[in-house]
């Protein structure tokens, strides 16, 4: 969710009861810090100097931690993308205090007041981040995009680089960006089309004050630039997916589709939100016309997001083909490092295959270990996103007790029966025993807590 525009702080005591639940870090100890500090002055001495290569970075206004970097160049009818990731193993060494207290995290974490960061702030959004102040360490995957849209991995190496501008997708123009960006993603798009993926990329919800005062849940669109930025990350953990899978190793992104029990309730909730979705109609074509502008849609697409089983990571094991069923080909995550320990290490595996070199032994023993810290983490920040979407839901209907709401029911089972709201984006549960998954009924709300992060609803009449 985004940062929430709560100018008299209404919010602060929820979101401190969150960070408490979760034991969200606050801040590093000083031993840490110290050792970010020294770390931030090594001088790069085993990158070659690619200077000269206008990159550009693309990402939200505010973000300073920034992952990767990016040129783009014609060779012939293929598309030649330079695609810079920060070296951050250049300044952590395995075994560190650096590395231990990533291990202990896992990944940033993210509420609306805030992170918690996967390395501290000299690095993290320093020395190690891609800004446009100075040159910085990198490790360069050049991705070949055919004119199909098939991504493969032409080479990876270590190198020095200096990014010209640190765009944004707020303001950034089809001028401010490289020629054959737009290109390159519709590229990328058509072979997602071709491939039959079913990704969705909803629009964050953020929590603002009406005209009136009261707070109003809504969804802020994405920008055509952040969805093109993605389609340039999704190629190449398309491509060094691929590599890796090609020399026996790596660490890869795997998640089933939604069951047949998740597609119904999605259908329920189409139902109750006045999306259109025609019986004959597969999710995944559904997914392709969905539309972010619109509310309802987007409501629908975080619903999708959230209804699968959700991803995990799983080591190489022979004769296995892992497979991500979003993107419905074999994935691996590798371009965000500063913010997710597990790329550090497919970063590493990528830039010695890719050289003719073995795989360190410490990075295929950490392929094995890291499925359970991921996991770990991504529960915690999976946790935390619902808890602040719940506490959002909370805040949005707190001083409405005692209305009535039309709803439709998603499912149920010993709890109860979960219920979307037909007018506004809430999904909640209501003790009920009477009516069946796809029944239209009428709710009454006894409570909304923002700190406790609770709806309570019961039958109306």
């Amino acid at each position: 969710m985004k940062t929430l525009l709560d100018p008299d702080r209404a919010l602060t005591e929820g979101l401190a009861a969150i960070r408490t639940q979760y034991n969200v870090p606050q801040g590093f100890a000083p031993e840490i810090l110290a050792a970010a500090d020294e770390a931030a002055k090594r001088v790069p001495n085993a990158h070659v100097d690619r200077t000269a290569i206008p990159f550009v970075t693309l990402d939200p206004a505010s973000s300073t931690d920034l992952d990767q970097a990016f040129a783009i160049e014609a060779a012939g009818n293929d598309l030649l993308l330079r695609y810079a990731i920060a070296d951050v193993a250049w300044f952590v060494d395995d075994g560190g205090l650096l590395d231990v207290e990533a291990w202990r995290r896992g990944e940033s974490l993210y509420l609306p007041d805030g992170k918690a960061s996967l390395y501290p702030p000299a690095l993290g959004e320093g020395a190690a981040s891609l800004l446009p102040t100075g040159d910085r360490p990198a490790v360069i995957f050049a991705v070949r995009v055919a004119p199909d849209g098939k991504a493969t991995l032409d080479g990876a190496e270590r190198a020095l680089i200096r990014s010209r501008a640190k765009l944004a997708y707020e303001t950034a123009t089809d001028a401010d960006l490289p020629a054959g960006f737009a290109e390159l993603a519709r590229r990328v798009a058509a072979a997602e089309d071709q491939r039959g993926a079913s990704r969705v990329d909803p629009p964050e919800q953020e929590l603002a004050r009406n005209g009136d005062g009261k707070f109003q849940l809504r969804f802020a669109p994405r920008e055509e630039a952040e969805d093109r930025n993605a389609a340039l990350s999704l190629a190449t953990n398309l491509a060094v997916a691929a590599s890796l899978l090609a020399h026996h190793t790596g660490l890869f992104r795997v998640m089933p589709a939604p069951d047949a029990r998740a597609v119904v309730r999605l259908r329920h909730a189409a139902e109750a939100l006045g999306v259109d979705w025609p019986a004959a109609m597969s999710l995944a074509d559904l997914q392709k016309r969905l539309d972010g502008h619109n509310p309802r849609e987007a409501a629908l697409m975080v619903a999708i997001r959230r209804a699968g089983e959700g991803a995990s990571y799983a080591p190489y094991r022979p004769g296995v083909v892992p497979w991500q069923a979003a993107v419905a080909a074999t994935y691996a995550h590798a371009t965000a490092p500063l913010r997710r320990l597990a790329d550090r290490y497919v970063v590493r595996a990528t830039l010695a295959i890719a050289n003719g070199q073995a795989v360190p032994d410490v990075v295929s023993a950490a392929f094995e270990k890291l499925p359970a810290v991921m996991a770990h983490s991504g529960a915690i920040a999976g946790a935390i996103d619902r808890a602040v979407i719940d506490m959002a839901e909370a805040v949005l209907l707190h001083g409405r007790e005692g209305e009535s709401f039309p709803a439709l029911i998603l499912d149920r089972d010993d709890r109860g029966a979960r219920i979307q709201l037909v007018d506004l984006p809430v999904v909640a549960r209501v003790l009920s025993d009477s009516g069946d998954p796809g029944d239209r009924i009428t709710v009454r709300l006894d409570e909304a807590d923002p700190v406790k992060r609770t709806l309570r609803f019961t039958p109306a009449g």
